[in-house]
């Protein structure tokens, strides 16, 4: 169903103590030289910390800027760790953007051997509370993941970007723009379709807790199995408390994200009569030929996996 806007669907963080080495395997990145290379790229070089924050930097910065991520597609950024080729990559940096809010546990390790300045975009997000567990009160770093905040995202990059390149002041606003149209598309299909679900049948149920800020933006009840990435897939209690929660509202659909094991929620929809729902992307993008490929895709498809669930 088309919205205002003229979209329409389909057409752990944990907080790990830095190794005191780094590991030795090479990462694969997108849009950057392979490593050992001479980079002959004359463009500003502008890393980020994962995939997803690599194509929303890409879609301001246009061909002014070369965008890399440290990351590669469909890998585990909570618990990431820096590689010898990372920090040589980092030596050529002119800038690094990162999310914050603790997701990059070993950022402050690499950017201590890296002399380019940083930028935080998650800045001035109304952050959301961990509700529970060992990180209880600490920011959930998810931040990226409601399309409201996805604009604060996009306005943080586009003033780094013309900090660090003033010629391109007026690309960058431009590109700015027309992004965070796109995103607020996605913001408004979610507000229309979730308007036809029933009351008592808008929660979100996922694995871990992934989807705070979405959820509160659309109007959504949580209920997670654990509130960031972690090593157990829910306590005991943590499962009752689910288990009960969807069987009591009748919760018709849960779902699990892409990088952590679905077996614990497979087990609540059992228990509960509740159908699996498809999955859903949260830290990572996929590779160009995947599901996900761009961060407006990854939000496309949560959204319309979600409204499917919800509306049965």
């Amino acid at each position: 169903m088309p919205n205002s806007r003229g979209w329409s669907p389909s057409t752990s963080w944990s907080r790990v103590i830095p190794a005191a080495g780094l590991a030795l395997a090479l990462p694969l990145t997108a849009c950057s030289a392979e490593a050992g290379q001479t980079r002959d790229d004359t463009r500003p070089l502008v890393l980020t910390t994962f995939t997803v924050l690599a194509d929303m930097v890409g879609n301001v910065a246009g061909d002014r800027v070369e965008v890399a991520s440290l990351t590669r597609p469909g890998a585990e950024i909570h618990g990431y760790e820096p590689t010898p080729d990372d920090l040589v990559r980092g030596q050529d940096a002119d800038l690094i953007m990162e999310n914050g809010l603790g997701l990059e546990a070993w950022f402050q390790q690499f950017t201590e051997r890296v002399e380019a300045p940083t930028a935080l975009l998650s800045e001035g997000i109304e952050t959301i509370p961990i509700s529970s567990g060992e990180y209880e009160g600490e920011p959930n770093p998810h931040a990226w993941m409601s399309p409201d905040n996805a604009l604060v995202y996009v306005d943080n990059i586009r003033d780094a970007l013309t900090e660090l390149d003033p010629d391109g002041e007026a690309a960058y606003a431009e590109a700015a723009e027309s992004y965070k149209a796109e995103i607020s598309e996605v913001g408004d299909y979610l507000d229309t379709e979730l308007a036809e679900v029933p009351e008592d049948a808008r929660a979100l149920v996922t694995c871990e807790g992934a989807f705070s800020y979405l959820a509160r933006d659309a109007g959504l009840s949580e209920r997670y199995l654990w509130p960031v990435n972690a090593e157990t897939e829910g306590t005991p209690q943590q499962i009752a408390s689910v288990t009960g929660f969807v069987r009591d509202n009748g919760v018709p659909t849960v779902f699990c994200e892409s990088t952590v094991n679905d077996g614990t929620q497979r087990s609540v929809a059992r228990e509960t009569g509740a159908e699996m729902g498809g999955t859903l992307y949260v830290d990572s993008l996929s590779e160009a030929d995947g599901p996900v490929p761009t961060y407006l895709d990854l939000l496309r498809h949560d959204a319309e996996t979600i409204v499917a669930g919800l509306r049965g």
